[in-house]
């Protein structure tokens, strides 16, 4: 499976990987920080760590010398004096030759003897045994990044031992190629229900038969975001990464949470601006380096357009405010919050709903998150 590793991708898609995954880092750390010193200037006895682990790390260089995600983590947590002061680091991998790596590339960062607790490596297979302890521990607030090389240790029962307590997040590898070939391979059928779990496992083998390439993959998607829902209704999405015709997708990144504060920020701030497109401003959420150099050829939808028909159609006779539209409508859509403002100032401009405060009454071009809406009956 080593040639689907993370560290022989196109370092094109690497760095974006990465960048998600340090983005999304930097900005859960600093909320959750800010919630643990709220809490203790409340009075509460709080734990006053956070945590970050990665528990299939890789040599910590790409095989072009650039950093990995390790490497950019820890370095994300020296310049900062409140992470240096509160994170702890889990970098595992079962190849020895991958941590003694890791070990010297980390031994190497400016100021790494500033950091109060050291990064700790450790050597073992992702299985069962890991599972069982993570099932056992209250664990402090913590992000996962999970990224095997094939399937061999993804779980339903691993992501949900790591994302069951508060402050919680998981950013997983989904090697769809991998995945995809799995559901029709008796040989790793154990792997695939671990995955998906049996009863999903088995309609889903069955299912596939009948679908296209297309239709395989978002069925495949839908699967696998369904089994992590209903874990407790976490958050689920999805980002895609294609290959360099942009025919193809080679994987996706699925973050998981708990919360939507996390959802959205994960959403709003990190993926819809990796995102290489955004079709009337609605961002793609995949990475697609076709669409960089070919941006005309992938404007066929207009996803704005169908927005403003959803919100016409879903809300039909409500009055109801410009947040709670978003926040009851864009779970498991493309759509941010900036998007639903924008429907709504078209929707507003035509006469097709009505808004409190009017239009006359609100900054140009503005449509606050507590601007009623009413919309009208179905005809």
């Amino acid at each position: 499976m080593s040639n689907d590793s993370f560290f022989d991708e196109q370092k094109e898609q690497s760095l974006v990987k990465a960048r998600i995954v340090e983005k999304y880092f930097r900005v859960w750390a600093n909320v959750i920080i800010r919630e643990i010193k709220k809490r203790k200037n409340q009075g509460e006895k709080v734990d006053e760590r956070i945590a970050y682990i990665d528990l299939f790390a890789g040599s910590g260089r790409y095989k072009d010398g650039s950093k990995s995600t390790p490497i950019k983590v820890l370095e994300t947590a020296i310049s900062d004096p409140d992470m240096r002061n509160m994170l702890k680091t889990l970098f595992n991998d079962a190849d020895p030759e991958h941590t003694n790596s890791l070990e010297a590339a980390i031994d190497e960062i400016p100021g790494i003897e500033n950091l109060k607790y050291k990064p700790h490596i450790s050597n073992y297979e992702v299985g069962e045994k890991i599972v069982g302890t993570f099932e056992k521990l209250k664990l402090v607030p913590t992000l996962f990044f999970v990224d095997p090389w094939g399937y061999k240790g993804l779980s339903l029962k691993l992501i949900n031992s790591v994302v069951k307590n508060w402050g919680c997040d998981c950013i997983f590898f989904f090697n769809y190629n991998r995945i995809n070939m799995g559901l029709g391979n008796a040989k790793v059928q154990e792997h695939m229900n671990a995955l998906f779990g049996k009863v999903r496992g088995d309609e889903l083998r069955e299912e596939l038969q009948q679908l296209n390439s297309d239709e395989r993959e978002l069925t495949i998607i839908e699967a696998i975001c369904k089994s992590l829902q209903e874990m407790d209704r976490k958050y689920v999405l999805p980002f895609r990464f294609k290959h360099e015709n942009g025919n193809r997708t080679s994987h996706h990144l699925i973050f998981v949470s708990k919360h939507f504060k996390g959802y959205e920020i994960m959403k709003r701030d990190v993926m819809a601006k990796e995102s290489s497109e955004q079709n009337q401003g609605v961002p793609s959420f995949e990475y697609n380096p076709a669409t960089i150099r070919q941006p005309l050829l992938f404007e066929i939808s207009r996803p704005l357009d169908d927005l403003e028909q959803m919100l016409m159609d879903e809300f039909a006779g409500q009055t109801i405010t410009m947040q709670e539209i978003y926040m009851q409508h864009n779970v498991g859509r493309s759509y941010i919050s900036k998007n639903y403002k924008t429907a709504l100032i078209n929707l507003e401009s035509q006469g097709k709903i009505t808004a409190e405060p009017p239009v006359n009454k609100r900054k140009k071009n503005t449509f606050a998150d507590s601007v009623k809406v009413t919309f009208p009956p179905k005809q």
